[in-house]
């Protein structure tokens, strides 16, 4: 461990010495690495979390760089995953860590592999479909669960712990995804920065075995009118179907079965197959499509402006429309089975 890299992180007597390496023998599962997730992870690998592992689905565009710390106009002219952008940032900021980017689509049937040795998983998404997988997860495992959401200039966070606190199926309904998004109301990047950060300070007590300042509550904080209040994490749902029943419906659910409108990205997300062979679809698209590869997607442009981007690991983003029916029609149509 280089002390001169973390000096005034082991001057802050909670820490110091014995914490640092607490932090160094840790690994954080980061799920999701646009607005949330960039903040989280820059925070995680200066302090000097010893593993890093960041799991994303999406790839770098424009519209990105109003809040996601990580990325820039270079990413998104490659069309960079995020995952792989973050990466490569990250390592030029501490490389005495381990920094693995995974591109992939958290579901129920491979979130045991993204979560294998992990000591927290920390919420970096924009929709409660994953983040109930997460929660659910979590719980099973007996691993600790923070959980952090932003739209407009409000945002909530909490760190949910197997034995000691509520899960998140406790406190929110699933249909909450059903609410404000970032696409209904904006998002302003400050906002994201300070939820981002309360959630990697909870995390970072709990690594360094700073359990008892915990603050144990669902903080909401309103930043642009001043308003904020805390739920204190006492009482569990008794008919809760995660950490009391142990039932845990989240991993019931088939990848098959995910059809998923992305926040703020006017794009619905359809998952149906295990993989793609980009090389044969670009030979079969470019006859009707205009065609972009990379080494990590193919993007293929319809001439009525949808566009569709495709990922080796089965993925299609249907860009152009938040309608589930059309982006069904347009892949069915174009892409097929």
């Amino acid at each position: 461990m280089n002390q001169k890299r973390y000096s005034r992180q082991l001057l802050f007597a909670p820490i110091r010495k014995t914490g640092q390496k607490m932090l160094a023998e840790s690994t954080v599962l980061v799920v999701g690495a646009g607005a949330l997730g960039t903040v989280i992870s820059n925070h995680l690998v200066r302090a000097g979390v010893g593993t890093v592992r960041i799991v994303d689905r999406d790839y770098v565009e424009l519209s990105n760089l109003q809040r996601q710390m990580l990325f820039d106009e270079d990413d998104v002219k490659e069309a960079l995953p995020k995952a792989i952008a973050a990466k490569r940032k990250l390592q030029k900021i501490n490389s005495e860590i381990s920094i693995e980017a995974i591109i992939d689509n958290v579901t129920s049937e491979n979130i045991d592999a993204h979560m294998e040795g992990v000591d927290v998983v920390m919420d970096g998404t924009d929709n409660f479909t994953t983040r109930f997988l997460l929660n659910d997860s979590c719980f099973k495992k007996n691993i600790p669960f923070s959980y952090g959401g932003v739209v407009s200039a409000r945002g909530m966070t909490t760190l949910f712990v197997p034995g000691e606190t509520p899960c998140l199926r406790c406190i929110t309904k699933e249909e909450a995804e059903n609410g404000q998004t970032c696409d209904t109301v904006g998002v302003i990047g400050p906002a994201v920065d300070m939820i981002a950060s309360i959630e990697v300070i909870e995390v970072l007590k709990y690594l360094t075995g700073n359990k008892s300042a915990l603050r144990n509550t669902l903080k909401t904080i309103d930043f642009w009118f001043n308003t904020q209040f805390e739920i204190k994490l006492t009482k569990v749902n008794p008919e809760c179907l995660t950490c009391q029943k142990k039932e845990f419906p989240a991993l019931q659910k088939k990848v098959q079965d995910l059809e998923t409108v992305l926040c703020g990205r006017n794009t619905v997300q359809i998952h149906q197959r295990a993989e793609w062979d980009l090389e044969k679809l670009e030979d079969r698209l470019a006859k009707i499509m205009t065609i972009k590869r990379t080494p990590f997607l193919l993007k293929a442009q319809i001439s009525n402006g949808a566009t569709f981007v495709i990922f080796p690991d089965g993925r299609v983003l249907v860009q152009g429309t938040e309608d589930i029916t059309k982006a069904r029609t347009l892949y069915d149509r174009y892409i097929g089975s």
